[in-house]
């Protein structure tokens, strides 16, 4: 039996990119293709949602997919914890399954795990992400849940330092991790983990060169997942075993 998929926000360029992997899928189909501005009534009868649409309707094709009993595998950027709460209790009630993935690249979520693991030996941190210009949210989503492993990694430790956080100039807060956001022309996706203690600093860079290359492996092990998925799931590491999850 195949496994009917609607893509929402099928034609962006994230779209487009898991569109091509799921077709590569045995027992799979991407059946409907929505686009942000579609009706959600268009996921009717589908067996699996997945969202690539844009931070602004991402909430509502949630809600629809829990709605209707289907599971969703959410894409879009833009959800940190704080929004994930407002619909795991939707999730839950239904009894269905909804996965959030801030970034399908293996080495991304590596490099953010290796990160929460050093950070309880390091009193500062701080994140400085860069993508293409034409990224309208920022932080990014990846940066946001770089800095909430490292928050729930330092739960002993408390928050990390960040002086003069009240300047703007600091960058955006999350759990106390300053994230500085770039949006420049000629770069696909970069993350860099700035660690630093007494007399020494540790950097964990990762560098997208390829989006399509780098998150197919991800695309691969995300949507058999999501099918089967229950409650809410957030993170690649899910699917891997790194040793880390939260």
């Amino acid at each position: 039996m195949t496994t009917q998929v609607a893509l929402v926000g099928g034609t962006g360029k994230l779209g487009t990119i898991i569109g091509a992997v799921i077709d590569e899928l045995e027992g799979f189909e991407v059946s409907r293709v929505l686009t942000s501005s579609s009706d959600l009534s268009e996921l009717d009868g589908a067996d699996l949602v997945v969202d690539a649409s844009t931070p602004q309707v991402s909430i509502e094709v949630v809600r629809a997919a829990v709605e209707r009993g289907i599971n969703v595998l959410v894409a879009t950027s833009g959800w940190s914890s704080e929004r994930i709460a407002l619909v795991r209790p939707l999730v839950e009630a239904a009894g269905t399954g909804a996965v959030f993935i801030p970034n399908f690249s293996l080495g991304s979520v590596l490099g953010s795990a290796l990160a929460a693991a050093a950070a309880p030996f390091f009193g500062s941190a701080e994140i400085i992400e860069a993508h293409r210009e034409t990224k309208i949210d920022s932080p990014s989503g990846t940066a946001v849940r770089t800095a909430e492993l490292i928050a729930a990694a330092r739960a002993e430790q408390g928050p990390v330092s960040a002086p003069h956080a009240d300047q703007r100039a600091r960058g955006q807060q999350v759990g106390s991790v300053p994230i500085h956001s770039l949006r420049r022309p000629g770069v696909v996706a970069k993350q860099e983990v700035i660690l630093s203690g007494p007399g020494e600093s540790l950097t964990f860079t990762h560098d997208t060169t390829d989006s399509a290359l780098a998150y197919a492996p991800g695309i691969r092990l995300s949507v058999p997942f999501a099918v089967k998925a229950t409650g809410v799931v957030v993170g690649l590491e899910h699917m891997i075993d790194i040793g880390i999850r939260s």
